[in-house]
């Protein structure tokens, strides 16, 4: 065999071993903790469940906004000065600048879509500050099995005891280099994936 045709051969066992590699780490990456339908349902204890049910209420707003592709409404859940940091890493100030961007995405890239979300956490910083972790995805037709984001909302109550949010931000999951993590520093996992 001649030098080139080893290379060849080489390069060849080496992608396919890279690639069973990777869709080894894909398929093995599974979340064990992929949070509840109702955000209500992780009220901690001593909270006021009225507060819960009035988060509940604005998440509830946001994603209704976003299946009606109502850049309007969406903005309005936002508090005036809020952030909004996207899994690409676009980051918006202020309500203005979340609703007109909003408005082209629902015109163009997510146009027709739907927010499917479910909730890890729920927490009260004081009477008037909640913070709200989750998973979240979009999607046309079927709600995806696996939602791939990571999603935090930061809640404040205004003047008029209204929920708005304040700051927002979204990462995508990244399974194969979690799973990449988890196997080779184990202490990394999350306890409530362990």
């Amino acid at each position: 065999m001649s030098a080139i045709a080893v290379a060849v051969v080489s390069l060849a066992l080496l992608t396919l071993a890279a690639g069973a590699a990777y869709l080894y780490l894909d398929r093995t990456s599974g979340v064990r903790r992929t949070g509840v339908e109702d955000c209500v349902a992780l009220l901690p204890a001593g909270a006021d469940p009225r507060d819960a049910e009035a988060v509940r209420a604005t998440l509830d707003a946001l994603t209704g906004a976003w299946a009606a592709g109502d850049a309007d409404a969406y903005g309005e859940q936002f508090t005036e000065d809020a952030t909004y940091t996207t899994y690409v890493g676009t980051h918006y100030e202020g309500r203005a600048d979340i609703t007109e961007s909003h408005r082209a995405l629902f015109a163009g890239f997510v146009k027709g879509t739907e927010p499917a979300a479910t909730y890890l956490g729920l927490r009260f910083l004081g009477a008037d500050v909640a913070v709200v972790t989750g998973r979240g995805d979009i999607h046309k037709g079927r709600r995806p099995a696996a939602l791939s984001k990571v999603q935090t909302y930061t809640l404040v109550r205004g003047s008029d005891g209204g929920w708005r949010i304040a700051a927002f931000h979204n990462t995508r999951r990244r399974n194969v280099m979690e799973r990449f993590s988890f196997l080779y520093a184990p202490a990394t996992v999350p306890s409530g994936e362990r």
